[in-house]
Formats: C-alpha cells, sequence, structure tokens
C-alpha cells in the first residue's frame, strides 16, 4: 500500500533540511556516534557513514548519543518554558504591558524574543500583545462598552490612535465591529513538528503544520468566507483540540470529539463528512470514495475537495491515497501522510 523512503531520499532530505519529514526518521553518524533530526544544521557526514533510524529510542538502543545542536530527543520547535509564562501572563492580563526593559529584568534577551515570534508567528513579541490588546476590545466594544473608554482601558493615549490601530487589524471602524468575527489561533507541537488550530466560537475551522505551502491561502480564504479577522487568543475549542490531538499521537484517541466549523460549498461539506467516515487504521482510494459517496464520476472534484480540507487529521484527508496504492499529494507533506497511515495502522492492529 505505502512505500518505505530509500536511502537516498532520506540522505537528500537530510541534506536539504527538510521540515516536512520530521519525526520520520533520525540521522544517525558512526563517525561521531551521535543521532540527529533531519532538519539538523550541523556539518553533514559522508554517505557511508550515515544510518537511518526510525525513532531516537531505536538509535539509542544502537549506542548513538542525542546532538547538542538540534536535541532530537526534545519536540521540534516547542515553545520554550520562559515563552510560555509570558503568553500565559497575557493570556490571563491582555492589557500587560510588557517592555523591553521588563525583559531584561527577566533576565530575557528582547532580540531573542523578537526573533522567535518573528519565526513563529510572523509577527514580534511587541505587535503579539498589541494584537491581544485589540482582540479584547473587540469584544469589550461588541457586548456594548463605548468605544472611548474601551480605547483608554486598552492602554491607548488617545482615541485617534485606538481607531487606528483597530482599523489596521480589523479593516473598519470600532464602531462597524458588530458583524466581524474574530478566529482565535494558537500554536503547539507535535511529534511531526509544530501546528496551528484556529477557532471561531462555533468550533475549530483550521488545523495545519505550520509549514504547509498554502497556509497563507488558507488564512486568506477563511477570513474573506466568514469576514473575520485572526488574532492571537485562545477559547474552549483550541483548549480542547490541542488536548485531542495529543492523545492522539500518544495513540489513546481514535475518534475526535471537539467541534468544526468548516466554511465551505455543500459539496466539499460533503466530501469532508465522508473522509470522517473512513475508519481509522484503513485507506480508501479517490475512486473508492467517489463509489461510497454515490458520485462514482467526481473522483476529481471529489480530489479537489479534498485538497481544500483545513482540518488536518481530524477530517483525515492522509487516509485517501491512490488507486494503485502509492501514497498521493497531501498538504503537510507525503513523509507524515506515511507516518500518519502506518502510525494508525501500528496502534489499529494492536487494538
Amino acid at each position: 500500500m505505502n512505500r518505505s523512503f530509500s536511502f537516498k531520499e532520506k540522505y537528500t532530505t537530510m541534506i536539504n533540511k527538510d521540515p516536512s519529514f520530521e519525526g520520520v526518521f533520525i540521522t544517525a553518524v558512526k563517525t561521531t556516534g551521535i543521532f540527529c533530526r533531519p532538519v539538523c544544521t550541523a556539518r553533514k557526514p559522508k554517505p557511508e557513514n550515515v544510518v537511518f533510524y526510525d525513532s531516537s529510542q531505536e538509535a539509542i538502543f544502537n549506542g548513538y548519543r542525542p546532538c547538542q545542536v538540534c536535541k532530537p530527543l526534545e519536540r521540534a520547535n516547542e515553545t520554550p518554558d520562559y515563552i510560555q509564562q509570558l503568553i500565559k501572563e497575557l493570556s490571563v492580563n491582555p492589557y500587560l504591558r510588557i517592555r523591553d526593559y521588563d525583559l531584561k529584568q527577566r533576565n530575557i534577551e528582547p532580540s531573542q524574543l523578537r526573533r522567535w515570534f518573528k519565526k513563529n508567528h510572523n509577527m514580534s513579541f511587541h505587535a503579539y500583545q498589541r494584537m491581544l490588546r485589540i482582540n479584547s476590545a473587540f469584544h469589550k466594544i461588541t457586548v456594548g462598552e463605548s468605544v472611548t473608554a474601551t480605547a483608554f482601558d486598552s492602554g491607548y493615549n488617545s482615541l485617534s490612535g485606538f481607531n487606528d490601530g483597530y482599523r489596521s487589524v480589523f479593516g473598519n471602524a470600532p464602531t462597524q465591529s458588530k458583524d466581524k468575527v474574530v478566529i482565535h489561533i494558537i500554536r503547539f507541537t507535535s511529534p511531526l513538528g509544530p501546528m496551528f488550530a484556529c477557532a471561531t466560537v462555533q468550533g475549530v475551522c483550521l488545523l495545519e503544520f505550520t509549514n504547509r505551502k498554502m497556509l497563507e491561502t488558507e488564512f486568506k480564504d477563511l477570513c474573506k468566507r466568514l469576514n473575520a479577522v485572526i488574532l492571537p487568543g485562545d477559547n474552549k475549542h483550541l483548549i480542547r483540540v490541542e488536548k485531542e490531538i495529543k492523545e492522539y499521537f500518544e495513540g489513546n484517541r481514535k475518534e475526535f470529539t471537539v467541534p468544526l466549523h468548516t466554511p465551505g460549498t455543500v459539496f466539499q461539506q460533503m466530501v469532508w463528512k465522508a473522509l470522517r467516515n473512513i475508519p481509522y487504521g484503513q485507506t480508501q482510494s479517490y475512486k473508492q470514495q467517489a463509489i461510497h459517496m454515490n458520485k462514482a464520476k467526481a473522483v476529481r472534484a471529489i480530489a479537489s475537495a479534498n485538497g481544500h480540507n483545513r482540518i488536518s487529521i481530524i477530517i483525515p484527508c492522509h487516509r485517501v491515497i491512490g488507486e494503485n496504492g502509492n501514497l498521493t499529494g497531501y498538504g503537510g507533506g507525503l513523509p507524515r501522510k506515511k507516518w500518519l497511515i502506518d502510525f494508525e495502522k501500528n496502534y489499529s492492529e494492536q487494538s
């Protein structure tokens, strides 16, 4: 059904530092006795000095020790503890202002923090704080609080400054916010790399690996369909989806219960519903999916709808393969698709 990746493919991936192979294999170097992630920035060994393993545990069992550069025993791109603490403080009090002076008092280098937020959230730490304040202001205004009071509560020194900041995020004035929807976004790590999750008050509307090529397009499409803006923040659906995805990767969850909010055409909704009917640990071809939907002549349209799925793993488009049994396109990358299929098959056979 699916194939193993050859030595040549893995070595090429290691040279190119392809992040889509995160969690798929481990590189061990005979001459140093060290094992690394596929994306390690350390000097690359010659092919004859390399052994590939499926996991860190396997590498350790064979006598290798973890690299101090890429730290393969830690989750990839895990949010450092000090940043988790800052985010927690701001979620409790979005009006809290943490300036460079405050960071230095905590022995945190501001430039290092800016680089981390830019890399992982595509914004600076101070921009992140502003977005949280604007987000809180939006909720106050939509429940009837005055714009003027909200502006000064948010820490702005003038109403015009607040209006400009608000308009830059929402595209309209605070007095015109009643019809605007806020999509909250969080970032969390998984064994296959970091993920973004987005949710409205209705449910999860996006779950993707952070290096998905079409991610920006998906963000824009969601905002257009829902007349929304995406802001950092949390809600009960995001807390729940992070918990359920963690349980999934631990092998303790085969079905998801978190509510979903999946705007799309009637046909797309049918396709996404059919995807959720593919049992855990099993796969279907696009043709089989079409037959189960009584749409035998719509294979290409179904494949296209699968490709527009924004909620990976929970709406399991990774379970759809080519008619000849080969792996086909997957937004998170074929290495992740293979890993997910093998992972589910393994746990399915154990139950």
